[in-house]
This record gives structure tokens, C-alpha cells and sequence, in this order.
């Protein structure tokens, strides 16, 4: 049902892949501040992949909300959902790590741990989910 608490943590979620990347920045060098939407015009395609990756969470976990009557399809997205942030974080810590001009004080953002937030709320959605799943297993049991 959409008025379950998964339904929230999945909306969290893809609020904050799909909205919060427009408000937290990624790094700041001495020009500018980086966003994840400034990715797209650099030329490398490691930094292109990356706003890719956040619309493909949040565009998949918003269509996860609506798939409330498939709870084991629900869940198994939620699952490739968290593999995507995986990526998307891994990515992240490395370019972080081999970030150009990293002679000059650069700071990494706070948006460097959005897909850490995301990770968390969809694993708590991913439980929430399993334990919706156990209630009607055992209320089939009884039948």
C-alpha cells in the first residue's frame, strides 16, 4: 500500500538523488563550486557517467514506490538500486582521490554523501518491505 513507511524512506530517497544534487555541491575548487550537473559539460566520460547515475536512482526509486503490490519486485529493486549508489560512491571516492589541480586547496562537498543517504534509506525501506512481505506469508499460513 502507498501509505506504508517504505513508500516514505523511498521517497526520501529519490528526493534526495533527484533534488538534493541541484543544492549540495560536489567539490569546491578556487573558481567555482562543481555540482553534479556541471558534470555533463566536462570532457572525460567518468564525469559524465556520474549525473547519469543519480537520475537512473532517482527516476528507478520513484517508479519503485508505485510498484506497492509487487513487494518482491519492489525489493529486488530496491537492491539494484543500493548497487547503483555502490557504484556511484565508489566512482565518487575515486575521482575525489585523483581529482586535477589537487596542489591547490580544493574542499569536497557535502554531495559526495548523498549516495551514502540514499544507500541508507533504501535499506531501511528494503526491511520495511520484508517485514510486509513475512505478514502476509504468515497470514497465508493460516488459511
Amino acid at each position: 500500500m502507498i501509505q506504508r513507511i517504505q513508500t516514505i524512506y523511498l521517497f526520501l530517497a529519490a528526493i534526495t538523488s533527484g533534488a538534493l544534487i541541484f543544492v549540495f555541491n560536489l567539490w569546491n575548487s578556487i573558481k567555482e563550486k562543481i555540482f553534479v550537473v556541471n558534470l555533463f559539460s566536462k570532457e572525460e566520460i567518468t564525469l559524465k557517467v556520474i549525473p547519469l547515475m543519480f537520475f537512473a536512482s532517482a527516476i528507478l526509486t520513484f517508479v519503485t514506490i508505485f510498484l506497492f503490490k509487487n513487494r518482491k519486485l519492489q525489493f529486488v529493486l530496491g537492491r539494484i538500486i543500493i548497487l547503483i549508489n555502490l557504484f556511484l560512491l565508489g566512482l565518487l571516492i575515486y575521482l575525489s582521490l585523483t581529482l586535477s589541480g589537487e596542489a591547490l586547496v580544493s574542499e569536497k562537498g557535502i554531495g559526495m554523501f548523498l549516495p551514502i543517504l540514499v544507500i541508507l534509506l533504501i535499506v531501511l525501506a528494503n526491511k520495511a518491505i520484508k517485514k510486509d512481505e513475512d505478514l502476509v506469508k504468515s497470514v497465508d499460513r493460516l488459511r
